[in-house]
């Protein structure tokens, strides 16, 4: 049995301004086990209303919609709610999209030419406390950070030196790769994994993997 699976399903709600986006993602969840979609809502305010009545667990937030946009909803779900996790699914991928979703409290991001199993992939991983960006996203905020003239060198100070093998987890983290993937990869256990990314966040003094990853780029320890 998959570690993702608890003895409740994961409560979903999905946020899109495409009504065939909100039924086929409704009837896509309808054929998995441990997820259950509990709302569905056209826009920002009716998702602000929505995550009150029902209580998700999960919300996918498209990001441009009419009312109030994905970064809005997501800032004001997440003042009333801070235990809801919120996954981005977007044909959004752009850094001036994604950066304002992921500062606003989203948990992941996904383009929305994911495969099926990717989406469901990031919510059950979310939920675990996880935050996932798709290696397409991954791989656009690297650029648009080594193009970015305008921001400064990180510079490591004593205690913030990675190891070899915390050097070699940030340089899998830069490909998108997701815990057990990097786990697999470098041959070690996930556990391990995600003890030593909780290191790098403690010596970096960064929130999330997105704040490693910057850091990572900044201080030149990633240059793909």
């Amino acid at each position: 049995m998959s570690k993702f699976v608890s003895m409740e399903p994961i409560r979903v709600m999905v946020v899109d301004d495409d009504a065939l986006v909100r039924r086929a993602l409704s009837l896509f969840f309808a054929g998995v086990a441990d997820v259950v979609v509990v709302a569905t809502a056209k826009d920002g305010v009716e998702a602000v209303d929505l995550a009150m009545m029902h209580r998700p667990d999960v919300i996918i937030m498209d990001v441009h919609m009419p009312n109030m946009d994905g970064v809005i909803a997501t800032e004001r779900i997440l003042a009333e709610h801070p235990q809801v996790r919120i996954l981005a699914v977007t044909a959004l991928g752009s850094y001036d999209a994604v950066l304002p979703m992921l500062r606003a409290g989203a948990s992941g991001y996904l383009l929305k030419d994911s495969e099926p199993e990717d989406v469901i992939a990031g919510v059950r991983q979310v939920h675990a406390g996880m935050t996932i960006v798709s290696p397409a996203v991954t791989k656009r905020l690297i650029g648009a950070v080594l193009s970015n003239a305008s921001e400064p060198i990180a510079r490591f100070s004593p205690g913030m030196e990675l190891t070899g093998r915390e050097l070699a987890i940030v340089k899998e983290l830069a490909h998108g790769r997701s815990n057990p993937e990097i786990g697999a990869r470098l041959n070690v256990s996930e556990g391990t994994v995600k003890a030593c990314l909780s290191t790098i966040m403690r010596k970096w003094n960064a929130r999330d993997r997105l704040q490693v990853l910057i850091f990572a780029v900044r201080a030149g320890l990633i240059d793909v």
